[in-house]
């Protein structure tokens, strides 16, 4: 190798590494007994009666140890909201905003984040055999590790302290887990790696220039 700052390259390797180990599930999938213990939870966890629990343990019960993306759909309440702990009146925005930082370095710590978000710019514009458009406000897509993250996530007790702030802020929504089959984004596994490689290389040039 070149003279110059050549442990850029290993330190990269060794950066690069223990990234995976924190984005990549390596536990594999639930085991049955995880499965009983999460539905147990889920029975007494605020927000239960808009959850179909029959559907959540058959996602669980056939879980492949995969990644996974959730998507979102949300109509946000019009007008004002009322702080679910304050009473103070403020915007249903603001309210989210404030559901979603109450768990997002939790989120974060379990190897999830937002993979897309966006907002309606018109209604239905192609729509078959579905109920008339309720005036959604916006849809995102939510990275998952694992479905075992995704129920560490929902029974951490700062996810259920943010909690109220989505009931306050949303009026209507579904969400539905997906997998991600055809992307043009560069997906975060690949992103880490070039811009690793870009710094390494950067840092290795200067050195040699710098000599």
């Amino acid at each position: 190798m070149m003279a110059g700052a050549w442990w850029t390259w290993p330190a990269a390797l060794a950066l690069y590494v223990l990234f995976r180990l924190w984005y990549d599930n390596w536990r594999g999938a639930l085991s049955a007994h995880e499965v009983e213990h999460f539905m147990a939870l889920s029975a007494t966890a605020p927000g239960t009666e808009h959850t179909d629990l029959s559907v959540l343990r058959k996602f669980l019960e056939s879980d492949d140890g995969r990644e996974f993306v959730m998507a979102n759909v949300v109509r946000l309440q019009p007008g004002k909201v009322a702080h679910p702990h304050t009473g103070e009146s403020s915007s249903a925005r603001a309210m989210l905003q404030l559901y979603f930082s109450g768990f997002v370095k939790s989120l974060l710590l379990h190897g999830g984040h937002p993979l897309l978000a966006t907002r309606q710019v018109g209604g239905y514009i192609d729509a078959w055999k579905t109920p008339p458009d309720p005036g959604w406000t916006l849809a995102g897509m939510m990275r998952y590790r694992s479905r075992r993250d995704m129920m560490k996530l929902a029974t951490d007790p700062r996810f259920l302290d943010a909690y109220p702030f989505k009931i306050a802020a949303v009026a209507q929504t579904f969400s539905f887990p997906t997998q991600v089959t055809t992307s043009m984004a560069i997906r975060p596994r690949t992103g880490v790696a070039l811009l690793l490689a870009l710094l390494a290389a950067l840092i290795h040039l200067a050195s040699l220039l710098l000599r």
